[in-house]
């Protein structure tokens, strides 16, 4: 009999240049770990190798960075660039992927900054997960409270004020945040099982 899969690893790798995004990036470990994740918080532009090895560990990587002039920013660049080593090595090839990212404005381009992580994503051969919800916030009835209240659907986007710290992410997003790290476990969870279940089969 095969041995039952492990927990998911979950890797949130991330940058923040205020804050903002810090807030948003604990919001999505703090959801994957309530569906009973292993999770590992990585500052791209802090990264070592040890943190490098912890990427290539993981069965699910979470790409998150603040929008910056419609993009992701500088830094994230950077790490993006340096993962081309992975790509050599399809070091990343087949594990999970999702992301997030915050900037001032309601829209802002954010969906750009989704869809460059979506596109490195897809050059690493990685699955992606969307966020898996309905759009919130679009009739009378409706509130800003509401989960996906950005109507976003690639990954989880979040909208701060530039005059206001970090204390200040609104709830909504914070949750939105959650409901991804959740469902990325999830979704881990359903690529480990199948992976064993094949894996049984051809024993």
């Amino acid at each position: 009999m095969s041995a039952a899969p492990h927990a998911p690893v979950v890797s949130i790798a991330y940058h923040s240049g205020y804050g903002h995004t810090a807030v948003i990036a604990e919001a999505v470990r703090a959801g994957a770990a309530d569906a009973g994740a292993t999770v590992h918080l990585v500052k791209v532009d802090e990264i070592d190798d040890a943190q490098w090895e912890l990427l290539d560990a993981s069965d699910a990587i979470v790409f998150g960075s603040p929008t910056y002039m419609g993009t992701a920013s500088g830094a994230f660049h950077v790490f993006a660039e340096a993962s081309s080593k992975r790509w050599f090595a399809d070091a990343w090839l087949d594990k999970v992927a999702a992301g997030f990212t915050n900037s001032a404005s309601k829209s802002g381009d954010k969906l750009h900054t989704l869809q460059f992580f979506q596109i490195l994503a897809a050059q690493h051969g990685m699955s992606w997960v969307n966020l898996g919800l309905k759009p919130g916030w679009n009739a009378s009835t409706a509130s800003e409270n509401d989960l996906n209240r950005l109507g976003f659907f690639s990954g989880a986007a979040a909208q701060s004020n530039s005059d206001e710290g970090a204390d200040a992410v609104h709830k909504a997003d914070i949750a939105t945040a959650e409901h991804l790290g959740r469902r990325v476990t999830e979704q881990t969870r359903v690529v480990l099982a199948g992976r064993a279940a094949l894996a049984a089969l051809a024993a």
